[in-house]
């Protein structure tokens, strides 16, 4: 997100995070000086999540405390040590898995303790998501007692499929390119409806 107007839009239909991209490489970066108002314009009850890939961790710290953001997500091969570093620093953290069929699920493991939710995305060939879902089916085969966001590919018609989904640690859905208009522009009324679909 780093339109204003649709950043105002969005808040308005409730959602419980908003994602901000601090990887340079992204289509959706928010700029190397992105202005204080796309964050603070973002009510208490949305917490700011900043997305990041392989960062430095002062920068991301930094950041972070800078535009008042409460959760980073980390896109990279961030260790856990580095992410027990980012929770220390006051921020929840959000550690990001890219999954295939092939995936190892016990890799999550040594991470258990390091974070506060995983996200699972839908393995490609860049860091960050493909737009396209993996199959749903393999997390029948995560087994931790961490909650973790589902990603990849979700569009709108998805809402009664995931409400389908009976996993005790599914806590939330991470919603992107399915819901633009272009790159970081969101398609509000998609938005406003899914959400609500979602919440009911």
């Amino acid at each position: 997100m780093r339109d204003p107007q649709n950043i105002d839009a969005v808040c308005v239909a409730n959602p419980d995070f908003m994602g901000y991209i601090f990887y340079p490489k992204s289509k959706r970066y928010v700029g190397d000086q992105p202005d204080v108002s796309i964050f603070s314009r973002v009510p208490s009850s949305i917490q700011k999540v900043g997305v990041f890939v392989n960062e430095e961790l002062e920068t991301v710290i930094d950041l972070c405390k800078k535009y008042s953001i409460e959760v980073a997500q980390l896109h990279g091969n961030e260790s856990k040590e580095y992410c027990q570093e980012v929770q220390k620093s006051g921020l929840l953290v959000f550690k990001a898995f890219s999954l295939d069929d092939k995936f190892d699920f016990g890799q999550l493991k040594n991470y258990a303790l390091s974070v506060d939710y995983f996200l699972f995305d839908t393995k490609g060939k860049l860091p960050g998501g493909t737009g396209e879902k993996f199959n749903w089916q393999i997390l029948d085969q995560y087994l931790l007692n961490v909650p973790f966001f589902l990603s990849g590919g979700i569009a709108p018609d998805d809402a009664n499929a995931i409400k389908k989904i009976r996993h005790p640690q599914l806590f939330a859905l991470d919603i992107n390119s399915g819901f633009e208009l272009q790159p970081a522009l969101k398609d509000v009324p998609a938005v406003t409806d899914f959400v609500k679909r979602i919440k009911n």
